[in-house]
């Protein structure tokens, strides 16, 4: 019997949520310590009766005040505990299993448990085994996980993002206006249809990355391999996604005339889409054809024709030529997301039986429009012979700022035949790899501790008058550090300007020394030498070893000049030079060690047997 004046579908939804609130109520509460947090129990919704256990608190309602504030303790965060009431195999973070479990875990599946990872900070939990212990023992360690990333969230300020908002709950009460403000209940076919056919259509007119590309009839087809090394056709290629594979093919020699993916014409016939369901179309354009022959030899061909595979007939066995056998794809594409061009180059080649089954080469790359590429000095260690790649920062914090001049980012001196300094001043010599460098030049001047008139004769190149030492002593230095001498020098020929804490500060030293027969009083310092030393090792496996720039010292040597009397000059010489030190530490060959078989066994590996 229902109550008198209820409608029978708000019987029935009441009927409804008093099941789910008796469902409800049995979960216990769990509490959180260290972090001083406690998350409620799962909210109970109506006046119904449960089977709540007594002493157990109640969440509270929509409307008894605010929701409590959301916290994520890692310290009971299980991500591999799947099976209820039971341990499973080499999950360290499962509660339920015990010291007996451990003796036969291998590893931790999930060695670090961290919450959101775009924070700056955060708490993370890593667990490992003691298997020294007898019996092995979990390791539990709570640390202060540090994001490097320079775009990281500092603090959540929107606590409306940080819980779900609890729904109302319908009763004889609000039903009516739930009712209202809803758009019903009912769902036909029709609309369902119609539904789905618009989450087919995308949303914006561009590629984006990972999106297959479109063709005309359907989509750009990349040759991949899958399961197994055959060559699959039906692999779709995606946007901004550069790929190189190589994969087989088992055919018949007879019938290389019908199998489509031998041909031209399969790879360059189709129409890209200039974006996703466009009317517009970018045909591919083959741009080149290499002839390969049987003995490995490569001709280029004139023309770029469309060839079809031919079965030739040689005496007792037969060749099949112009057979595929390399394709690039070259696509050049907007910032906008389209695709405005497709370039196409083939490696065509003689198969004959003995080659069969047949290997195929596809590869695609993307290039962006209007644009370069940034020239690298290694990929990633150093290469001998390109610059050192090396730049300032700005403020604590902040990223390398690097010129764009990559030959003018670590420069010395630039040695001329006259050994002038002034006569090409501005003029540098970029610093090297591996090369081990030496320059210099000279500076006539004259140099007193009074303040005096100073003049640059043009003809001579030299300073005339009377110099303080004090400004002799800037102008050397300028020579010698040019203008913006960087502060770190990256260590690999690839790095990024973004990763600050990968690079190599230079370190500064400067030294003096006063000669003998010159009275202290009576002498000036001034700089004479700027010696730079790069230490380098290898990086990597011996089979490829990297050159990796592990130190930077830049050592300014003053040494102390005798007062000139006037009217006489005296030439200083400066110089400068760079070596290259190999630190890497011998070469020791090296074998792993066997591993130790543990031959204890689960407690229920025999279950239900015994």
């Amino acid at each position: 019997m229902r109550p008198r004046g209820l409608p029978p579908l708000l019987v029935v939804l009441l009927g409804c949520w008093a099941s789910v609130s008796a469902q409800t109520d049995a979960t216990p509460a769990v509490t959180t310590e260290g972090l001083n947090s406690t998350e409620a129990a799962l909210a109970t919704f109506g006046t119904f009766p449960s089977t709540r256990p007594p002493g157990t608190p109640r969440a509270p309602g929509p409307s008894s005040g605010p929701r409590p504030t959301p916290v994520t303790d890692v310290a009971v965060l299980c991500v591999c505990d799947l099976s209820p009431a039971q341990c499973d195999i080499n999950c360290c973070c499962d509660p339920d299993c015990s010291s007996v479990d451990f003796s036969v875990f291998s590893a931790c599946s999930v060695p670090v448990v961290t919450g959101d990872s775009q924070f700056c900070s955060q708490k993370a939990v890593i667990y490992s085994l003691n298997f020294t212990a007898n019996p092995p023992q979990r390791v539990f360690e709570l640390v202060d996980q540090i994001n490097p990333s320079i775009f990281c969230i500092h603090i959540t300020n929107y606590k409306p993002a940080l819980s779900f908002i609890n729904p109302e709950v319908p009763d004889e009460n609000n039903f009516d206006t739930l009712m209202k403000t809803s758009d019903g209940f009912t769902l036909n076919a029709e609309s369902y249809v119609s539904f789905t056919t618009k989450l087919d259509i995308p949303t914006a007119a561009k590629y984006e990355y990972g999106v297959p590309l479109q063709t005309s009839d359907s989509f750009l087809r990349f040759p991949s391999s899958l399961t197994s090394s055959l060559c699959t056709d039906n692999n779709p290629a995606a946007f901004l996604v550069n790929q190189a594979v190589k994969c087989t093919r088992k055919i018949n020699l007879e019938q290389c005339e019908e199998i489509e993916a031998l041909s031209m014409a399969f790879y360059s016939s189709p129409e890209i889409l200039r974006v996703p369901d466009s009317r517009k179309k970018v045909p591919i354009t083959v741009q080149s054809i290499v002839i390969q022959s049987l003995n490995k030899t490569l001709t280029r061909r004139e023309d770029t024709d469309v060839l079809q595979p031919t079965l030739v007939n040689a005496g007792h066995f037969s060749l099949c030529v112009n057979v595929v056998l390399e394709v690039k794809y070259s696509l050049t594409y907007t910032d906008a997301g389209e695709v405005t061009k497709a370039d196409l180059s083939f490696v065509l080649g003689t198969v004959s039986s003995v080659v069969v089954p047949l290997q195929q080469k596809f590869e695609i790359h993307f290039l962006q429009e209007n644009t370069q590429p940034v020239p690298l000095s290694g990929n990633p260690g150093y290469v001998v012979g390109l610059p050192l790649a090396a730049g300032f920062q700005p403020h604590k914090g902040s990223g390398i700022i690097q010129t764009t001049n990559r030959y003018g980012q670590l420069t010395i001196l630039h040695s001329t035949t006259e050994q002038d300094c002034l006569a090409l001043e501005g003029v540098r010599t970029p610093v090297l790899f591996g090369y081990t460098m030496q320059s210099g030049c000279k500076l006539r001047s004259s140099v007193e501790h009074s303040l005096g008139n100073t003049v640059l004769d043009s003809s001579s190149h030299r300073l005339t008058g009377a110099l303080p030492c004090q400004l002799v002593a800037q102008k050397v230095k300028s020579l010698l550090w040019g203008q913006g001498f960087p502060d770190y020098v990256a260590p690999f020929g690839n790095s990024q300007a973004q990763d600050m804490l990968d690079w190599v500060p230079i370190h500064f030293i400067t030294q003096s020394f006063n000669r003998k027969h010159f009275v202290l009083q009576d002498s000036c310092q001034l700089p004479g030498a700027l010696v730079i030393e790069v230490k380098w090792t290898k990086y990597g496996s011996l089979l490829n070893p990297q050159a990796k720039i592990v130190n930077v010292t830049a050592n300014l040597i003053s040494s102390s000049f005798p007062e000139a009397n006037s009217g006489n000059e005296r030439t200083i010489l400066i110089s400068t030079a760079v070596t290259f030190v190999d630190v890497s530490a011998p070469a020791e060959a090296g074998f792993r060690a066997p591993p130790a078989i543990n031959a204890r066994l689960p407690f229920n590996f025999f279950f239900p047997f015994v």
